[in-house]
């Protein structure tokens, strides 16, 4: 059994779920902020950074504009990693949900590379 921890991290975000949904669920959106290089063959991406060989994940499950569920082939079967997309009742702002599994000793280092990943994704969203 994993040792893993589910964590999950929020950002509200200024842009339509429709617009970030394609951030989240397609080669050429996760491309712009997630990975250098994205692939994807029958529910099958394929990510690659800095020119290293690629990780796969697959497509486990998915709701268009609500939610994207990724399983990384090389980890355990109940180990996701998963973008959500919710609106905030009292300001009707969007909300972007990261759901990873982490070590508890690295979810501070895990965290901090999802901020970084973020702070990417909405430089090409223009927030």
């Amino acid at each position: 059994m994993s040792k893993k921890a589910l964590y999950t991290l929020e950002y509200p975000v200024r842009c339509s779920p429709g617009i970030l949904y394609e951030f989240l669920s397609t080669p050429a959106g996760l491309q712009e902020w997630f990975a250098d290089k994205v692939d994807e063959r029958d529910g099958v991406f394929s990510f690659s950074w800095n020119g290293a060989s690629d990780e796969q994940a697959e497509l486990v499950e998915g709701e268009e504009n609500r939610y994207i569920r990724f399983h990384w082939l090389h980890m355990p079967k109940g180990e996701y990693f998963e973008f959500s997309i919710d609106k905030s009742e009292v300001t009707n702002q969007t909300i972007l949900i990261i759901k990873d599994f982490a070590e508890k000793k690295d979810i501070k280092d895990q965290s901090q590379l999802w901020e970084y990943q973020v702070k990417d994704l909405f430089h090409r969203l223009g927030n």
